[in-house]
């Protein structure tokens, strides 16, 4: 069975075959339409892009998704992760998408025997979200051997930070970081930390991290504006950029912190095609998945 709780799941053979799908997929939006088969998402963290592009896989992949909202189900009396998705499973859900607040969530589900798609779990890993940066990556420079990547921000609490880094290094790309020293974390940035002069000056690709507020035990003394002139973005460290690299952030973003609003759109910037490119990817991670079960059936 194929499922994806972390990109520590995946062979390296199986990473180049997702990334291959998903740029066929890209291509070729219509495919043929997995008859039958049911799936849910189980969101208990707000979402914009990941739900949305999951729904739009879904719908796309002709799937049944079976509706589900946290504020209104059995969870509200006490129901537990596991016994929730098990009910689903019981049901004849055939697999389940899954964002929850606590970090390593998927390990209270060893009992369940249908696939599993992490969509972020707390501060941990973001699979799906680092698959769609790997392609956007490998679109524009077709290697990672020895690209400079510099990931800025509130790396502490970013579990997008967390599983790119890894992932990255992994692909022999050279990973910096950047930001508030109370925001970077020994584990993530194993000591390459860098200022926004050279980060700016050296990167081949720039990643952005939203200030994860919600996750934060108290609040600093940073202000939205000292936090931009400090660290963001802005139009005067984008024209210092090196010709040809590229800027990314997983959003939401918000403008005039962590990013200048004309730096958003401007001709560097690979955001929105990042979120075109989460579609084809989660297209490809759900196909993956219910095909390799249907096999096993």
């Amino acid at each position: 069975m194929f499922q994806l709780r972390t990109l520590d799941d995946l062979t390296a053979t199986e990473l180049d075959q997702l990334l291959s799908d998903a740029s066929s997929l890209l291509v070729k939006k219509d495919s043929e339409p997995l008859k039958q088969k049911s799936v849910a998402n189980l969101f208990f963290e707000p979402s914009t892009r990941t739900k949305s592009s999951f729904e739009m896989a879904e719908h796309q992949l002709g799937l049944h998704v079976l509706p589900f909202d946290v504020e209104h189900s059995s969870v509200q009396k006490g129901e537990t992760l596991y016994d929730t998705v098990k009910t689903l499973e019981a049901i004849g859900c055939d697999a389940v998408v899954i964002r929850h607040p606590e970090k390593g969530y998927y390990k209270s589900l060893e009992g369940i025997s249908i696939p599993i798609i992490n969509a972020g779990d707390g501060a941990g890993d973001h699979p799906t979200q680092s698959l769609l940066d790997l392609l956007t990556i490998q679109q524009e420079f077709l290697f990672f051997q020895h690209l400079n990547v510099v990931i800025i921000g509130d790396v502490r609490h970013s579990r997008v930070a967390r599983t790119n880094a890894r992932m990255l290094r992994k692909l022999g790309a050279r990973v910096s970081f950047a930001g508030p020293p109370e925001w970077m974390d020994d584990d993530i940035t194993c000591g390459n930390v860098i200022s926004m002069d050279e980060a700016v000056e050296t990167a081949d690709v720039i990643m952005l991290l939203r200030i994860q507020v919600e996750r934060h035990e108290e609040k600093g003394d940073w202000t939205k504006e000292n936090y931009h002139e400090t660290y963001g973005l802005t139009e005067e460290r984008e024209a210092r950029m090196k010709s040809g690299a590229i800027i990314m952030h997983p959003a939401p973003f918000n403008r005039g912190v962590e990013i200048a609003d004309p730096v958003v759109e401007c001709e560097r910037s690979r955001i929105f095609k990042q979120i075109t490119n989460g579609v084809a990817v989660r297209k490809a991670v759900l196909k993956r998945a219910l095909s390799l079960k249907e096999e096993t059936v």
